[in-house]
């Protein structure tokens, strides 16, 4: 059980519009798991979080449990990963692994290893020129975390077997293969 206030850090996976100023963002939390939180007033040019609630965003957060959804009230940036959103290839990569994360959790399951799996994996993203090899051992790396293949053992068709284990396609496979091949 979460306090009524807090401060964690996370990693940004998704954000959508929830009304006029403000957002519904979904945060891969190195604590609580998969999140999802209000942020009020960032869709107004001048708000102090806007910047740091940008999808693949490592940042500091606090937040205050409410009735339904929790709510960020501050913001401290860790990482942007500005080199890479400079490369189109890298941010397609990026958002795969992002949305690979967002599906295959649940809110609310604590994996600290699937939370350092995606910051370094995103690291290593800001300066690899092999981006295939990079995705390709992402998905191997979460697929065995989770229990869905076991260690040691080659994995051929990385997003057959994704796929296989999300139960639904995913946008982002189709554009990042063509991309980093």
């Amino acid at each position: 059980m979460r306090p009524k206030s807090y401060s964690t850090e996370g990693i940004v996976l998704a954000r959508k519009k929830y009304s006029e100023a403000d957002r519904i963002i979904s945060i891969l939390t190195r604590t609580y798991g998969k999140m999802s939180y209000i942020a009020k007033g960032v869709r107004y040019p001048k708000s102090r979080k806007r910047g740091s609630l940008e999808v693949f965003s490592y940042i500091k957060f606090q937040a205050v449990n409410i009735k339904s959804i929790p709510l960020i009230t501050e913001t401290q940036m860790i990482d942007s990963f500005q080199e890479m959103r400079k490369d189109l290839r890298k941010v397609s990569v990026g958002y795969f692994f992002t949305e690979v994360i967002g599906r295959i959790t649940r809110e609310n399951e604590t994996n600290e290893e699937l939370f350092n799996i995606l910051l370094n994996t995103l690291r290593k993203l800001k300066y690899t020129i092999s981006l295939k090899t990079l995705r390709n051992d992402f998905t191997y790396e979460v697929l065995t975390n989770l229990g869905f293949w076991p260690k040691g053992k080659i994995l051929q068709n990385h997003d057959q077997k994704l796929e296989e284990v999300l139960e639904r396609n995913l946008s982002t496979i189709r554009i990042g293969k063509k991309l980093v091949s």
